[in-house]
């Protein structure tokens, strides 16, 4: 199947200021490296990969104007780095290592060449990060921004979620409920607030990051583990289930793990930031 191909199909919208065909070319610029594993990138009918070391670890994503993001929360270039990051958070749930991604984007008719070029920066800058290679995907039409994300990683010892024994203790890796506060400065309109605790917590919606490393390095010492992506309550009750086990979070410790700035912009809201921590999330549900 081709990738950064023009999209098909009746009623397609032409931009007046890019074509697709120049939008491929443009992304292709913008991606065009290689890394260990990729034998091919942008540029054929599909992408080739090396023999992989490991069992491949696949997963995809989306991202979707109004349902996960509007388009004055973030810039074109946030937005393609925001993507990449948030897909490859699963890899690191998996205690694996990025190798490859494609991209599939659906554009509105306004999308012109220095939002294009943006985008694609920032998915560049993110592949950097992550240690992988954009190798390609899909351009069509629509009336509004869309990206899915597929990753490719390889992992010696993947970790699952069905790994969890009594006795066991909860780990969390980051500052949870940090991004959900975030995300809820910009449905009320307040992104522009420049109190360092609002930023923070912007910052952590618009630029997430996901912990290769630290999930590699829980790789056969973890017996089981989850993105937290979907609220951290929702996750850990997928974890007891494929784990055939009850799941017990003390909030009183969750409580004093909570970021300052956490509380502080809760405060603001006149929420709870134990809230925020436990039900926190926006990503859509896989299957």
């Amino acid at each position: 199947m081709p990738r950064l191909r023009k999209g098909k199909g009746k009623g397609k919208t032409k931009t007046k200021t890019i074509s697709e065909f120049d939008a491929i070319e443009l992304l292709a610029r913008e991606l065009a490296a290689r890394g260990p594993g990729v034998d091919l990138g942008i540029g054929d009918d599909a992408a080739l990969l090396g023999r992989i070391q490991g069992k491949l670890v696949l997963s995809v994503d989306s991202a979707v104007e109004h349902t996960h993001f509007e388009r004055g929360w973030l810039s074109p270039e946030e937005l393609g780095a925001r993507a990449l990051q948030s897909a490859a958070s699963d890899l690191a749930a998996m205690g694996a290592a990025a190798v490859a991604a494609l991209s599939a984007l659906v554009l509105p008719a306004d999308v012109g060449s220095r939002e294009l070029k943006a985008l694609g920066k920032g998915q560049a800058r993110a592949a950097k990060l992550l240690g992988c290679v954009v190798v390609g995907g899909n351009i069509a039409r629509g009336r509004e921004w869309s990206i899915t994300t597929t990753v490719i990683g390889r992992a010696d010892a993947p970790i699952r979620r069905r790994g969890a024994q009594p006795g066991d203790e909860l780990w969390l890796i980051g500052e949870v409920g940090m991004a959900a506060a975030g995300l809820r400065l910009l449905q009320l309109g307040r992104a522009r607030t420049q109190k360092p605790a609002f930023k923070r917590c912007l910052a952590a919606w618009r630029a997430p990051h996901a912990r290769l490393r630290e999930g590699r390095l829980l790789a056969g010492r973890a017996s089981a583990a989850i993105d937290i992506s979907d609220g951290l309550a929702a996750d850990a009750g997928h974890v007891a289930r494929a784990s055939n086990c009850r799941l017990v979070i003390d909030e009183a410790a969750l409580e004093r793990a909570l970021a300052p700035e956490l509380n502080e912009v809760a405060r603001f809201l006149q929420l709870s930031a134990l809230e925020f921590a436990l039900s926190g999330g926006g990503r859509t549900t896989r299957f």
